[in-house]
């Protein structure tokens, strides 16, 4: 398999990608769901970094110079990434990311980690990215702390969705900030990987299931 289809596999086993009746944070009804903070193993963090060092390093062979995890869920994504990126390619890329709240003593500040300087080229690592609020805001954060250049960001899963326009929340941050955006996989592939396969015996996504999630994409997707 492809580190694509690994990564699908992966979430299901994790119970991070499940399949039913659920509600977005939006209020869209949904047949199927991505909570990765449902990863809670050492193991499950260590092959979590390697599927992401293995987008990484497929899309921005070069180009970046530290990885930006926002708090609370991207700092072990960024953490686990940037370690795998070390162990796997030889690439040693340092890590940071924020505080909730800046830290008025000791060293003070609101970053933790590398200490991101003015010319840098910072690729954030995020988990699924809905609204965009979380990027949005991360990118609003570094006007404060460096003048760096936002090259790239990392998501485990494009939804494919719209946001506040006709386009997807991905393809409004490509357009207002100028960012590459990398999933390691879109929801397309899922389906198109899941649909009648079995993983461990079970069929998740079988026709009925498919129809189901054509029919949210025909709703909620963004034009393409």
């Amino acid at each position: 398999m492809t580190y694509k289809e690994e990564f699908i596999t992966f979430m299901v086993r994790s119970g991070v990608l499940t399949f039913g009746d659920f509600t977005t944070k939006s209020g869209r009804k949904t047949p199927y769901f991505v909570n990765t903070g449902n990863y809670k193993t050492g193991a499950q963090a260590a092959k979590l970094g390697d599927y992401y060092a293995a987008c990484i390093q497929e899309n921005m062979p070069d180009g970046i110079t530290c990885l930006f995890g926002p708090a609370y869920k991207g700092i072990p994504l960024a953490v686990s990434a940037a370690a795998s990126l070390y162990r796997s390619y030889d690439r040693d890329l340092p890590y940071c990311f924020n505080r909730k709240e800046a830290k008025d003593h000791g060293e003070g500040g609101t970053m933790v980690g590398y200490k991101p300087q003015d010319g840098d080229d910072v690729a954030i690592v995020e988990d699924v990215v809905t609204a965009g609020t979380a990027v949005r805001e991360s990118i609003e954060l570094f006007k404060h702390v460096a003048d760096v250049n936002m090259k790239a960001l990392f998501v485990s899963v494009d939804r494919m969705e719209r946001g506040t326009r006709d386009c997807s929340t991905l393809d409004e941050l490509r357009q207002d900030y100028g960012i590459k955006v990398f999933p390691i996989v879109t929801v397309r592939e899922v389906i198109d990987f899941l649909h009648n396969r079995p993983v461990d015996g079970k069929v998740y996504i079988d026709d009925d299931m498919k129809a189901k999630m054509e029919a949210y994409l025909e709703q909620y997707g963004a034009k393409q």
